[in-house]
């Protein structure tokens, strides 16, 4: 089953995608909603919502599937690693620490975009890039779950985009801490939400997911890889997140970028020069998952704001004057 979530008119709608189109649910319920009332329940109403009439897909916005609660991205390609420390880190390429465990950090729920929205470039950043990535929608609550009690959590998938502003990003990581800003302005979720059984013929004899994995700017391929070439499988980034805290219905976990062409950063890092270049307004960015979807959104403009203020010196006075 494939969920989605649109606006037409002004109105906001949810509904099961079939053939003929977009097949709204009936009141005001919401793809969050049916993730948060279970996977069987989800199937049934989504079998039910087929019944209505159908909306034209290129009629409507596709917003994305559901509105996150919480959005952790992981980092889980090596090869994705090997390249980026070379241009956005310290080149010293991959660190011990990455193969002890999943990392990932929490990214802004509030930036989410649809299939076809366009982005803005952030403010300040002159080296805006994309990253393909999969993303795994948990489905049900859930505590210091192990891999196999993971699998049962896992409602469905859609694909991630995860933009980066890879100038503020340098920045940011040489505080040691972040990323922030440098991943703030948006990512996009979409075109729909795949439920987990419809991507269970993909899975191979190591339990990964082998889903080819494709990105485009300007009908260009830039880059090609497997799902399957994560470091961990999603149960396991689902098991590691739920260490000591809670997971909850609806919360986002992104694979992290993959290799091969995944992002431009890692091209930049492995030929020392930015090709192909950083993304500019106009440029259109497709990415393509089997057994998922497409989504395509085309960069433009942003704000120009005011350059950010530089911290005072430290007076390094200890008490108040009179």
């Amino acid at each position: 089953m494939r969920f989605a979530t649109w606006e037409t008119e002004g109105r906001v709608q949810a509904g099961a995608v079939g053939v003929a189109g977009l097949h709204a649910l009936p009141g005001d319920r919401t793809i969050l909603d049916l993730v948060r009332a279970g996977l069987p329940a989800a199937l049934e109403a989504g079998a039910e919502a087929l019944s209505a009439p159908a909306v034209p897909v290129e009629s409507v916005r596709l917003l994305p599937p559901l509105q996150a609660p919480t959005v952790r991205d992981f980092v889980a390609f090596e090869e994705h690693v090997e390249g980026v420390v070379k241009s956005v880190g310290d080149g010293a390429g991959v660190v011990p620490e990455w193969y002890e465990a999943p990392t990932f950090y929490f990214t802004n729920p509030y930036a989410l975009v649809g299939a076809h929205d366009d982005v803005a470039v952030p403010p300040g950043s002159h080296l805006l890039d994309f990253e393909l990535e999969v993303a795994v929608v948990v489905g049900k609550d859930g505590a210091s779950l192990t891999p196999e009690q993971a699998r049962d959590h896992v409602f469905g998938y859609t694909v991630f985009n995860d933009w980066s502003a890879r100038d503020l990003q340098r920045r940011e990581m040489k505080v040691n801490l972040g990323p922030a800003k440098g991943k703030d302005s948006a990512t996009t979720l979409g075109p729909w939400l795949v439920t987990a059984d419809e991507l269970e013929p993909y899975r191979d004899p190591d339990g990964f997911l082998a889903l080819d994995m494709r990105v485009s700017v300007n009908d260009v391929e830039i880059g090609q890889d497997l799902l399957s070439n994560m470091g961990w499988p999603f149960e396991e980034l689902i098991s590691y997140a739920s260490r000591g805290t809670w997971l909850r219905a609806g919360d986002v976990l992104g694979s992290g970028t993959c290799g091969n062409g995944g992002c431009l950063a890692e091209l930049w890092g492995r030929r020392g020069e930015q090709t192909p270049p950083p993304l500019q307004p106009g440029d259109v960015v497709e990415m393509t998952v089997e057994g998922i979807g497409t989504i395509r959104n085309r960069v433009v403009p942003g704000l120009d704001l005011p350059p950010v203020a530089p911290a005072r010196p430290r007076p390094r006075v200890r008490k108040r004057t009179a």
